[in-house]
């Protein structure tokens, strides 16, 4: 079985083929895109099995990517790799095209080629190559994009703030209440990350710990201690420590 990786970001095209390999040992990835040109050209070349196509890329996106693959005769699986949250992709979760959220997960990613695999199964046993219905899982796709949070309203003493999110650098739970870290300092919540993570931009911030989100962009560096414990170190100085869960996000920095 063969596979083509597509996404502008190469820590991601890095970090899922390691994944991969792990979880899909079967699978050979014969290329990776930066674009969706580079992209449709890898698949119009190598006729792989599967795509896996991030939806936001330069030139072509994964979306117009898929379009054009409906027009080859060896048509592959398409799983997206997007920043749309569970809610917006729920119509289509079992359907044959699956997708994969930013930033990747073990479990989910598991899950996916398990249904990659079944897929490919059902082709085998009916010797045709049923190509996945592309085009009324773009059709579910073309739906707005949820609408995140742009700004958080935050309090310090009396007073109540508006912060705007690409100012906060990260969210920790205390015990009946979040703390928000901005450029403005600290200031404090009445929302428990649970229910605020759903609302933040999922490319942007990442929960590293059940009770840390982090603003991706402001991670400084990580850092590793000999026992395998990873702490992210932010921009403005504060260091927070990653779940064992969560570390794989960071195997490849």
């Amino acid at each position: 079985m063969r596979a083509i990786i597509a996404d502008d970001e190469p820590l991601l095209r890095y970090h899922l083929d390691q994944m991969l390999a792990d979880v899909f040992p079967e699978l050979e990835v014969v290329g990776k895109a930066a674009n969706g040109d580079e992209a449709l050209s890898l698949c119009l070349k190598a006729e792989p099995d599967i795509v896996f196509l991030d939806i936001r890329m330069p030139g072509l996106d994964g979306l117009a990517v898929a379009e054009a693959l409906k027009n080859v005769e060896k048509q592959p699986i398409v799983v997206f790799v997007t920043a749309y949250d569970e809610y917006a992709v729920r119509a289509f979760e079992h359907e044959a095209v699956d997708y994969l959220l930013k930033p990747l997960d073990d479990k989910r990613l598991e899950q996916a080629c398990e249904r990659i695999r079944q897929r490919l199964k059902e082709r085998e046993e009916t010797s045709v190559a049923a190509a996945p219905d592309i085009e009324a899982i773009l059709k579910q796709l073309s739906v707005s994009e949820p609408e995140y949070l742009r700004w958080i309203r935050a309090s310090k003493g009396e007073d109540v703030y508006l912060i705007a999110c690409d100012e906060i650098s990260a969210f920790v739970a205390e015990d009946k209440y979040t703390s928000v870290y901005s450029d403005q300092g600290q200031h404090i919540i009445r929302m428990p990350l649970k229910e605020l993570l759903p609302q933040l931009p999922p490319d942007l911030f990442w929960q590293i710990h059940r009770s840390t989100i982090v603003c991706a962009k402001r991670i400084q560096k990580i850092s590793r201690s000999l026992t395998g414990t990873v702490t992210v170190v932010m921009d403005d100085g504060r260091q927070y420590a990653v779940s064992r869960r969560a570390a794989s996000m960071f195997k490849s920095m």
